[in-house]
């Protein structure tokens, strides 16, 4: 303990607190001074707890303390029964329970200050799952979920850029290698352009694959699409299961309660929420307003300097010894009943703040037990997606469960019932004997007295007619009111199964928009799947053909390079250039002397022309004759033979 204190003091008096204690000074402050000390070092870890406490209820420091205890974690010494020792401890400025808070506080400063930064943004506040059932609750809760989770990758971003150790040379460093990278590819492109430009088709080549880029991005804009769609499925199914879970709930909760519990239920609501309208709040509102109020007053006040603080300390010192003396007078006078109202104040007051925590706790069990159903949906729905099997159901677990709470808490009150009746049994078979005793002695002194006046009997008889006339009224009145009650319950079910389906009919009616919404965008994306299959299908086949065309020519560009810069003469021979020289050169030769020949030609056009001419005037003349020669030959004589062919040979004579 000594060890404990000596670390509080030292750390009180470094920075930012320079407390300026030793361990005598700071083991004699008074419970409001240490309360103080303490509500320090939490305003050094969270700037909202910045508040004096002489200004403010108990009930109150002790809730705003509590609550922030309870954010950064802290696990008071002992077991779960001592917590309200704790509290009240912290309520009245306990060394035992403060010194604790502080030691750990003050080990643990630096961490305690992230994690009460880090909850003003990542305490989730828990929304009722009625109110979830509104569209626009639901889409504000999720996305406040969504910002909650983006708050958490900035921030380990920003944690692991503090602790990377990135300096602005070594940034500027990677600029100027990303600079020179990107001059590089700038080259490598033009370069690519240039190889690309001498292939036959490349403009279409280069269009084909600008659409296959457009068709891939389309790809993955329609997959994002489709994993929408598929959230927004995932969410709906969600909602639906939700809603079921509900319904199955109350038609639950509506066949196995009784009336009985169902009205012992209401009214432990009604009570508890009547206390926390009627007594809680209204305490805590006029607590508010005399905060208000009290820092209006100090807020329209002038500014006070410090002589005005040294007189107001020194009233406040001469009201204290005042009130002391007071106190002292009081004992002194030792009036017993002051004392009784005193110990009767003291009783209700220690009995108001166990109500109020009681109540606490009771909101706080609520709290716990929505966000526990809530983790428990979340978790049933993880193992669902992730293919798990359960041992049971959401709904028969919850039965089972409920079930088992409600056979313990039944064996709990009967065994409890059991040993008051035990109890009561005994005192009540004593009392039983006494009047017994009592009544016999009683009906002796009756007998004797009917027998002194000569009625014998007749106190007998008129305690059996008033018997049965009560009975009789007894028995009379249980039916009327076992029917009234019958009656009212009948009417109170009907009342709210009709309240149930008109609060379903709209959610209903919603789900079966939305399945008929999912099965029409189900439908449109097999169409819009088979399309798509069917010209990725073609454009892979095209995309293979492009691919193998441009490496047979890169293939042949490679080798026409390789062959044009080799320094073997047999090798550049076998070059395509080569051989397309040599083939330019010999048609240059032969259209040399195509040329010549047609020079010729064009020379010698006239006179051949005029021999072909004169031929074809002899073949005509030729033809004559031979017609001639055919329709005379059976009149020609020899001689005219002879005459004909002399003149054959002297026109070919003239001819030649």
């Amino acid at each position: 303990m000594s060890d404990q204190i000596k670390f509080i003091v030292d750390n009180l008096n470094k920075e930012p607190f320079r407390k300026n204690y030793n361990l005598i000074t700071f083991d004699s402050l008074e419970p409001m001074q240490l309360l103080q000390v303490l509500n320090d070092v939490l305003a050094e870890i969270d700037p909202k707890q910045v508040a004096d406490v002489r200004e403010e209820m108990p009930e109150q420091t002790a809730k705003r303390m509590l609550s922030l205890l309870g954010i950064l974690k802290y696990k008071p010494p002992g077991n779960a029964t001592d917590m309200s020792t704790f509290r009240q401890g912290l309520v009245i400025g306990s060394k035992p329970v403060i010194y604790p808070v502080l030691h750990w506080l003050l080990q643990r400063s630096s961490e305690l200050k992230k994690r009460a930064y880090l909850a003003r943004f990542l305490i989730k506040l828990e929304v009722p799952s009625e109110f979830l059932q509104d569209e626009t609750v639901a889409d504000t809760n999720k996305q406040y979920e969504e910002l909650m989770e983006a708050f958490k990758t900035l921030h380990k971003e920003c944690e692991q850029l503090k602790t990377s150790g990135f300096s602005t040379a070594e940034i500027r460093r990677d600029i100027s290698a990303m600079e020179e990278e990107k001059d590089q590819l700038i080259k490598r492109v033009e370069r690519l352009k240039k190889r690309v430009e001498p292939v036959q088709n490349h403009q279409q080549m280069l269009k084909i694959a600008r659409q296959l880029r457009v068709e891939k991005e389309r790809e993955e804009f329609l997959i994002q699409q489709k994993q929408e769609q598929k959230n927004q499925l995932f969410h709906a199914v969600q909602r639906l299961q939700r809603v079921q879970n509900q319904l199955k709930n109350m038609r639950h909760a509506a066949a196995d309660a009784k009336p009985e519990s169902l009205l012992k239920r209401l009214e432990e609501e009604i009570k508890f929420n009547s206390y926390m309208v009627t007594e809680k709040f209204p305490k805590e509102l006029e607590n508010k307003k005399k905060e208000l109020h009290f820092l209006q007053k100090v807020v329209s006040e002038p500014a006070m300097g410090h002589s005005d603080l040294l007189e107001l300390e020194s009233k406040i010192n001469e009201i204290g010894t005042e009130i002391n003396q007071l106190i002292e007078k009081k004992m002194m006078r030792n009036e017993p009943f002051e004392g009784k109202l005193s110990l009767y104040r003291q009783q209700a007051s220690i009995i108001s703040r166990k109500k109020e925590a009681k109540a606490e706790e009771l909101q706080e069990a609520k709290e716990k037990l929505a966000r526990l159903e809530k983790e428990l949906s979340m978790k049933t729905n993880q193992t669902r997606e992730s293919g798990g099997t359960e041992v049971l159901k959401a709904d028969e677990f919850k039965r089972f469960v409920n079930k088992l709470r409600g056979k313990s808490t039944v064996f709990k009150k009967n065994h409890q019932l059991i040993a008051g009746l035990k109890a009561e049994f005994g005192v009540l078979q004593r009392t039983e004997e006494l009047l017994k005793q009592r009544h016999e002695h009683i009906q002796h002194q009756l007998q004797t007295a009917e027998e002194k006046k000569g009625v014998s009997g007749y106190s007998y008889t008129q305690e059996e007619l008033e018997r049965v006339s009560t009975l009789k009224s007894e028995v009379d009145e249980m039916k009327g009111r076992t029917l009234d009650d019958m009656s009212e319950m009948v009417k109170k079910l009907n009342s709210l199964v009709s309240e149930k389906k008109s609060a379903l009919a709209p959610i209903l009616k919603e789900l079966r928009e939305l399945r008929q919404k999912c099965q029409e965008l189900t439908q449109e994306y097999d169409e819009k799947k088979s399309q798509y299959d069917s010209c990725a299908a073609g454009l892979e086949s095209n995309r293979s053909k492009l691919e193998q065309n441009l490496e047979i020519q890169l293939c042949r560009a490679t080798d026409e390079m390789k062959a044009y810069v080799s320094s073997d003469q047999q090798e550049k021979r076998k070059a395509i250039r080569e051989q397309y020289t040599k083939n330019i050169a010999e048609q240059e030769n032969l259209g040399k002397e195509l040329r010549e020949k047609q020079k010729a030609v064009r020379e010698s056009h006239g006179p051949n022309m005029k021999q072909v001419k004169m031929w074809r005037d002899f073949e005509q003349l030729m033809e004559c004759k031979k017609q001639c020669f055919l329709k005379q030959q059976n009149q020609t004589s020899i001689g005219q033979r002879n005459l004909l062919a002399t003149s054959i040979s002297c026109f070919e004579e003239t001819f030649i």
